[in-house]
């Protein structure tokens, strides 16, 4: 039986070429590249036991195990720039963020000096009287806004932050409510703010989150609509 003595006899017994190396490529002490993995396996084959020759399977399964590796990690190499990519396409569309207004599901509203709040509810049936009540942190009454009947569909309503006695409520953060009256009962509806985004922030757990005037962060996938 003839051995294979060579890197190019290896090559030649599989109809290849060589490949042209130059003499000074080496290969990193934590990597195992081709050159190396071919090394190994001219002198596996060199020292095998004669009577009992590596099978066929037993080499190509080799190789396809190293060209396995090989993929992988090219593959994950692929994935981090492409993880790069998008986590700088975030940062780009997030920074545009900045300064503009989101509505989001939230039942607080900061009021700022000589400011208003406004928000949104949906109404899923028409209703013959609605009504947003604004109460402060410890639940106490500041202001009741009757805002009649409304039809089904999104209804729009505002806080000039005065209080029913017609004085401006200090600033900061208060507590929105809205009732609608529906088949002669009362239902609490789901109230959305509009904020204005301070900043935003892309190493959050959840991924991207906006930091909103006065009331901290939210995620952006609560974001409803961006003005």
């Amino acid at each position: 039986m003839n051995g294979i003595n060579t890197q190019e006899d290896f090559f030649a017994n599989l109809g290849l070429s060589a490949p042209q190396t130059q003499a000074t490529a080496t290969n990193k002490a934590e990597e195992l590249g081709l050159n190396t993995f071919l090394k190994l396996m001219v002198t596996q084959l060199n020292n095998q036991d004669p009577f009992k020759p590596m099978e066929n399977g037993e080499f190509l399964g080799q190789i396809a195990q190293f060209g396995s590796v090989t993929g992988l990690e090219k593959l994950n190499q692929n994935f981090e720039s492409l993880a790069a990519s998008i986590t700088s396409g975030q940062a780009l569309q997030a920074g545009s963020l900045v300064g503009r207004e989101v509505l989001a599901p939230v039942e607080t509203g900061y009021l700022a000096p000589g400011g208003s709040v406004r928000g949104q509810v949906s109404l899923d049936q028409s209703s013959p009287a609605v009504t947003v009540r604004v109460t402060d942190q410890v639940g106490q009454l500041v202001r009741e806004m009757p805002m009649g009947s409304a039809a089904a569909g999104n209804l729009n309503f505002s806080w000039d932050g005065m209080d029913d006695a017609g004085n401006f409520a200090d600033p900061g953060h208060y507590n929105i409510r809205v009732e609608a009256m529906q088949n002669d009962r009362a239902v609490d509806l789901q109230t959305k703010i509009f904020s204005r985004v301070e900043s935003v922030n892309l190493s959050g757990r959840n991924g991207l989150t906006l930091n909103l005037e006065g009331l901290g962060s939210i995620d952006f996938n609560n974001v409803q609509q961006i003005y």
